[in-house]
């Protein structure tokens, strides 16, 4: 059955308040589904269908809900389903749900949570937003490097069920320093008797607290792990974070970039739960920017107006010239911000990407001229001259689009900026400027403007 027919399926239930059957159907599903049922429903409703939900299956349902459904959520719920909730969260998700949460919500939270609960949670929100000390959970399996594989064992069936993955195991000293790893299958396929020190990898691979999250997407990427342990400077243990995190950091930082390649403020919100004037917040900013600088192409063209009256054909090519060297320096912008984002690309690579581009410009570059070279002659109707200066323009904006666009996101991110800032409108405001100064001066060689 679709989601959009099981949606209509239990809304029909609801109105006939058969709460029971709705109970019985719901248990069936995946959190995932069940919280995504939620978010459609009405607020009152989707507190019902909530307080429905096995005690053991309510958490994990809630770490699922949008921000927003979590926040009216909690409000509605009483002291006790509050306490069930927060206890059987993860430490990291705990952590999450309180820095979105306005004041009186978190206060709410902490009175209903253990003090054990309350620790773990400050423990995390003391690390710098958007760090790996933010992003991970304190709940691991930590094993002792002299105990057996049978030893091993016992510890993960006696703690297995409070953390958040066995498959991979943490081997550290009495000083909690982490020296090995060992995955769940090595431990079952291995002797019992064995030394577990034997059996670990002793060279782990780590993150520090303070690594950047998008640094430690790299990691993970680069590695295929699933679980990483993170570290303090004194390679002591303090927790692990997990490849469910990364994935929703990888999915914010790719939106983040779309959104500033459109010159739009980065949100954390769904564009579905953006009021109007939210929307206009984030996007005014970078429009009234784009404007002013968009003035310069203006004074430009308003310099030359006494001599483009004199051949007013010209004004015609004015916009296919600056779409096309918009397009052209968009084209480089993406593909180097793609590169620099995936560190396929560093600063070192910076004349080896110009020489690459001035070549993919030439090509580029020609191959348009001749084309349009043909369709100025056979269907314009223009002088060979006129349209010898513009399949010229049109070679060195491509050329320069090309250049403008490959350069500036490489040292927008040697200065320490976002390379996304330095893509589509940004350029294409740069590189419009730069194609009427090159058409006129072509204009004023060629027809003797």
């Amino acid at each position: 059955m679709e989601f959009e027919e099981q949606l209509e399926h239990i809304l029909e239930l609801i109105e006939e308040k058969k709460y029971a059957s709705i109970r019985a159907e719901i248990a069936e599903w995946n959190e995932a589904d069940i919280a995504e049922l939620l978010d459609e429903l009405p607020g009152a409703e989707a507190t019902k269908i909530f307080r429905l939900l096995p005690k053991d299956m309510a958490a994990d349902v809630f770490s699922f809900l949008p921000i927003e459904t979590e926040q009216q959520m909690i409000s509605t719920l009483t002291d006790r389903e509050t306490r069930n909730i927060i206890e059987n969260l993860y430490a990291d998700d705990a952590a999450d749900l309180l820095e979105e949460m306005p004041a009186n919500v978190v206060k709410k939270i902490l009175a209903n949570a253990s003090a054990e609960t309350r620790n773990d949670i400050n423990h995390l929100l003391q690390y710098k937003e958007d760090s790996a000390g933010s992003l991970m959970t304190i709940e691991y399996t930590a094993l002792k490097e002299e105990w057996t594989v049978a030893q091993a064992m016992e510890e993960i069936r006696r703690t297995g069920m409070e953390n958040e993955t066995i498959n991979i195991c943490y081997v550290l000293t009495d000083s909690r320093e982490l020296v090995g790893i060992v995955s769940l299958r090595d431990l079952i396929l291995s002797d019992p008797d064995a030394a577990l020190k034997d059996v670990m990898e002793d060279r782990p691979i780590t993150v520090k607290t303070s690594d950047d999250q998008e640094e430690v997407a790299q990691d993970f990427q680069k590695y295929d792990f699933t679980a990483m342990p993170v570290v303090d400077s004194e390679n002591r243990m303090v927790g692990i974070i997990t490849v469910d995190d990364i994935v929703d950091i990888m999915e914010e930082e790719a939106t983040e970039d779309m959104e500033k390649m459109a010159a739009i403020v980065p949100t954390d919100k769904p564009y579905m739960k953006l009021g109007v004037f939210e929307l206009v917040k984030k996007r005014i900013p970078w429009l009234l920017l784009l404007m002013i600088s968009a003035t310069f192409t203006g004074m430009i063209i308003t310099s030359f107006e006494e001599k483009l009256a004199r051949y007013v054909v010209l004004t015609a090519y004015i916009p296919m010239l600056m779409d096309t060297g918009g397009n052209s320096g968009s084209q480089a912008s993406v593909m180097i911000i793609r590169g620099l984002s995936l560190n396929e690309i560093e600063f070192k690579d910076t004349l080896r990407v110009i020489w690459k581009e001035m070549r993919v410009a030439v090509c580029c570059g020609a191959i348009l001229a001749v084309a349009n070279f043909v369709k100025l002659m056979l269907f314009d109707r223009l002088t060979v001259v006129v349209a010898a200066t513009i399949c010229c323009t049109l070679v060195v904006t491509v050329f320069c689009a090309k250049l403008v666009g490959c350069t500036l996101p490489i040292l927008a991110k040697k200065l320490g900026f976002d390379p996304a800032v330095m893509a589509s409108p940004f350029i294409t405001t740069i590189v419009d400027a730069i194609s009427l100064l090159v058409y006129f001066r072509f204009a004023t060689v060629f027809l003797g403007l």
